[in-house]
């Protein structure tokens, strides 16, 4: 009677012990799901936020590029505007696109000091592809969602 009583409380004891692991192995994988689904939204609010930066980096340096094709004068609120997104991705984004994003503002103030540009003069650089100079930063940019991409899944 004694030996049929340990193996029932043996028995008992065991399928606690399972029911114990298997609470804790499904709060285990609720935390881990919690943490994926926290980084993934981490991810993606910062993917928003830097494509907003980023547009409106390439809409100020537009402005200004073509402002400084046109005119030997700097456009002081412009530029200030253009190093103050500079600024911000220095703090959000990667080297690679600071490097351009750099390269960019270098190439505007540049632009201040030489000549006006006719437009026959600017017909001719879009033709020959030389007017396009957020080339390097867009193709930087896009290279850095991709890894923001592939860090999501």
């Amino acid at each position: 009677m004694r030996l049929f009583h340990g193996r029932f409380h043996y028995l008992r004891l065991s399928g606690s012990y399972r029911n114990g692991c298997r609470r804790v192995d499904k709060r285990r994988c609720e935390l881990a799901t919690n943490r994926t689904q926290i980084r993934a939204q981490w991810l993606q609010d910062e993917k928003n936020r830097r494509q907003i930066l980023y547009r409106d980096f390439i809409e100020e340096a537009s402005k200004c590029y073509i402002d400084a094709l046109q005119h030997d004068e700097a456009d002081i609120p412009g530029l200030v505007g253009l190093y103050a997104k500079l600024g911000a991705m220095r703090v959000l984004s990667s080297s690679s696109v600071i490097h351009a994003a750099e390269s960019v503002t270098q190439k505007i103030v540049d632009t201040y000091l030489q000549p006006d540009k006719t437009f026959v003069e600017l017909r001719n650089m879009v033709s020959d592809g030389r007017i396009d100079l957020l080339c390097d930063f867009s193709a930087a940019c896009r290279e850095e969602f991709e890894e923001i991409r592939a860090q999501q899944f």
